[in-house]
Formats: C-alpha cells, structure tokens, sequence
C-alpha cells in the first residue's frame, strides 16, 4: 500500500521568571546558537581562540572534498501488472516481494529517464505517466499524457517517443519538459519502437495494418512505411538492420533501415513477439508468447542456437546480475527466472497479466 508520510509540528513554551541575571541571558543565548549551529553543548570557546578560528576552515575544507557517499540502489525488479493496475516490487535478490504499488488503471511499459533519476511507467487507458524513486522504488509524481502504451528514451537523451495503440498515434516529446513536440497518426495500432544509435530516426511497428514505419525524430516526418508481416512487434536496431517480431508467423524479420525492405526472414518458433540484446551482447532472445518458447540466436549471424521452453506467454525480459533471464509470463501471472546455459527456470508469483519488467541494477550514475 502507498503511504504518505509528514512530519508533525509542535511548540515548546518556556516558561521563565520575571528577572533574568545578565550572565543566565547570555548563557541560554549562547546554548540557542550552538544548537543552531549543530555543535556540541557546552560554553563556547571565544572568538579570538586560535584554534576554533583554525579548525573551522579545514573542517569546511574536508566537506567539501569528501561529500556523503551517494544511496546505494536496493535490489529491486519492477514488475508492471496490466490486468490489476499494481506495480509488484521485488528484491531480485531474495526474489520477495517488497511492496505492490497502484497507479490507475493499464500499466504495460516502463522505461529509465536519462539522467537516470526515475523510472517512467506508462498507464496507457489511465493516461498518466508516472515517476517512481529507481533506487528506493517509491512513487514520486505523475503527469497527464495521452495513451502511452509503449515508450522509449532516445539514446541522445533528447527524446521520448510514445506508442499509441489504442489512439493510432505516435507522439514525440521533449524529453526534459515533457511537452509535446510531434503527433504522427499511425494506421494502426503502433506497438513497439527503437530508435537509430544516433536518435535521428525512430522505427515503430504497426501491428494491425502489419506495417513497419520510420519517423524522423526532429521534425516528425514519416520517412517510409512498408509491410513487414502479419501482426509486427517487438523492434530492435541491431548492426545496422532492424529486426522485427512478427507475431502472425514462424519468423523476424530483418529490414534494411534505408527504406524497410526486408532482407531476410528468421525462422523460429510460432509467434515470435520480443527481441532483445544480452548486456554483453554475447546473444539475441526472442520471446515467442503464443507458443512459450524464448530462442536464444548468435549475435552476428542470427542463426538460432537454443530453443527455451518457458509456457505460461513469455513476453518482455530483463538480465540480473548473477546472469539469469527475467521474463514476464503474461497469463500465468508469474515472473519466470531463467538460467540461458541450461535453461532450466524458477517462478515467482505477481499480479496478473504482467507485461513490463526492469531491474534497477544498472543506474547511471550523473
């Protein structure tokens, strides 16, 4: 449950009698200035103490130079739980669950700001963005924003880009002041994104027309729109191609970013619908919700080298420190952590229909 907390404020009356010696006004006035002060109780040395006038500077010297050390980040997995409009906490360590958080109705994605002070999660039919604590993993505020279903940082920091599918839309933000600074219509049903290494354009999959489409960042211009497949999602810029889940098949697909064509077809297990890059880019996952399976394929080649049985709709996954796979199970209502050696897998109870998962394990530091 989400607490507030306050402070409560109070009055102290002294009461004291009519006359007061000169040396008992100035000894209680000294004591008010050495509690403001922080220091110790106790008479003041005087000010022409050689000493104190020493000490002081270099004490303000070594603050300065050695400021607090900063909060290290608890162990969180943030789990977003569609279906019952929580966010479930968990310590990624003990797998526990911490807390539940609720937001207002259709939390799906979440993404880390840049600066990386607060983890954004889209509540797509509340329309509201909201801002949790990345380290501590309380919620902190939240905005008014149309439909963000899906949402994606750009790697120059200066964008954020919003997928919406319920609205047809695509809508491109500052990604400081939030203000709105393009609105594309997509036709129909915008899922997922990824961006160029260098933010100029932003890709976006269509999933009921079947159609891949690219979005000039700066000024908001469509740059093309070709079909890729039936039922697109999952959308990875990945050395220089963009693959493509494309759910209404057996295979991603991988498109050339100069004008979408594809190159090639991938073929995996039926449904493939996310991709995603290990964080020392070692392989490529693809989960396959329909079927529960997650493909693990070489990095370079995209040639397929296990296939993970993990039933229960495996769909957005993350990578904890000791190496294991997190995957959101979106109808077993469980978090499945997998070992991508073996492949064997633990679960963890959550809410229902989990969708977006991050662990905060990888903060920047600014």
């Amino acid at each position: 449950m989400w607490q507030a907390r306050g402070r409560r404020q109070g009055r102290i009356v002294i009461a004291t009698r009519p006359r007061v010696s000169r040396i008992a006004t100035r000894a209680a006035a000294r004591l008010t200035d050495a509690a403001r002060a922080g220091l110790a109780w106790g008479p003041p040395r005087p000010e022409t103490d050689p000493l104190r006038r020493l000490t002081t500077p270099v004490l303000l010297l070594l603050a300065a130079l050695c400021p607090a050390p900063a909060a290290e980040a608890a162990p969180i997995a943030f789990v977003l739980n569609s279906a019952d409009a929580t966010i479930s906490e968990f310590d990624y360590l003990t797998r526990r669950e911490i807390r539940r958080l609720p937001v207002l109705r259709e939390p799906h994605h979440l993404a880390l700001t840049p600066d990386g002070q607060h983890l954004a999660v889209g509540d797509t039919s509340g329309n509201a963005l909201f801002f949790l604590d990345p380290v501590t993993g309380e919620m902190q505020n939240h905005i008014t924003i149309s439909d963000p279903y899906q949402l994606f940082f750009s790697p120059n920091g200066r964008y954020l880009t919003v997928a919406g599918l319920a609205r047809d839309q695509i809508d491109i933000y500052d990604a400081h002041s939030y203000q709105l600074l393009h609105r594309i219509v997509a036709k129909s049903m915008p899922s997922h994104a990824n961006y160029a290494p260098d933010s100029s354009v932003v890709y976006v999959s269509l999933q009921q027309s079947g159609r891949l489409m690219a979005i000039e960042t700066a000024t908001g211009r469509v740059i093309w729109n070709v079909p890729v497949g039936s039922t697109p999602a999952g959308v990875l810029f990945h050395n220089g191609q963009i693959l493509v889940g494309v759910m209404g098949t057996d295979y991603v697909a991988v498109a050339d970013p100069a004008d979408g064509h594809t190159i090639r077809q991938i073929h995996l297990q039926p449904g493939p619908h996310n991709i995603f890059l290990d964080p020392g880019g070692r392989h490529v996952y693809v989960t396959a919700r329909v079927s529960g399976y997650i493909d693990q394929l070489d990095p370079t080649t995209l040639a397929l080298q296990h296939s993970f049985r993990v039933p229960g709709g495996p769909d957005d996954i993350v990578f904890a420190p000791d190496g294991k796979m997190w995957a959101t199970l979106r109808w077993r209502q469980h978090v499945a952590v997998i070992d991508p050696v073996s492949g064997e897998y633990t679960t963890i109870a959550t809410g229902r229909s989990p969708h977006g998962i991050w662990l905060n394990n990888d903060i920047p530091r600014h």
